[in-house]
């Protein structure tokens, strides 16, 4: 079986996406590569394209890399790619009590998959959004989540990504929906092969 690496050194990023992605004519085994990249500012395609392309000048095999963000409608996108400082700073509850002066607690979670085959330097991407809330921390009692689950309401549900559990999460994250898109891609690519 091929091999197709996921850039990260994130084990709980791997697990998720081998259940996603998972399925009898999925043709390839996702690995974790960790790679440390260069932080890069700009869109989270941007970031996706130049992260992926970094990361195949590296590898030299076909890869995927992710980038994820959390925007606040009521600051126009922010704190967007830039959420793994915002969390590594402040926490799940810093990340709430950041919407206090504003009303709408509305956001967005996303998340864009960039794939290189090796076959040329095209970045394939693949997004996935979900609409929710901020809401206030709440923590699985099972310790499921990870990032901004424990904040983040999604709409149509009653609590937040950490609390309704992986069953439920790796089908509706925006994770689930880009990887979807993503493993729909590559089945449809072997298909035609």
């Amino acid at each position: 079986m091929s091999v197709i690496k996921f850039i990260t050194g994130a084990q709980h990023k791997i697990r998720e996406v081998e259940q996603i992605c998972s399925s009898e004519n999925f043709p390839f085994k996702i690995v974790a590569h960790k790679l440390d990249l260069d932080e890069y500012q700009g869109s989270t395609q941007d970031i996706t394209i130049k992260k992926c392309q970094l990361a195949y000048s590296i590898v030299k095999s076909p890869l995927i890399v992710e980038d994820t963000c959390l925007g606040y409608n009521a600051m126009k996108g922010l704190p967007g790619p830039y959420i793994k400082y915002f969390l590594e700073a402040i926490g799940p509850e810093g990340l709430y009590k950041m919407l206090t002066p504003w009303s709408d607690k509305s956001a967005f979670a996303l998340c864009t998959v960039g794939y290189i085959d090796g076959k040329s330097d095209k970045v394939h991407l693949f997004e996935g959004r979900v609409e929710g809330e901020i809401v206030p921390p709440v923590y699985s009692e099972k310790g499921f989540g990870f990032g901004f689950d424990h904040v983040f309401k999604p709409n149509g549900f009653d609590t937040t990504f950490s609390d309704l559990g992986p069953e439920i999460k790796h089908k509706i994250s925006h994770r689930s929906l880009a990887f979807q898109k993503f493993r729909d891609y590559i089945l449809s690519q072997n298909q035609d092969s």
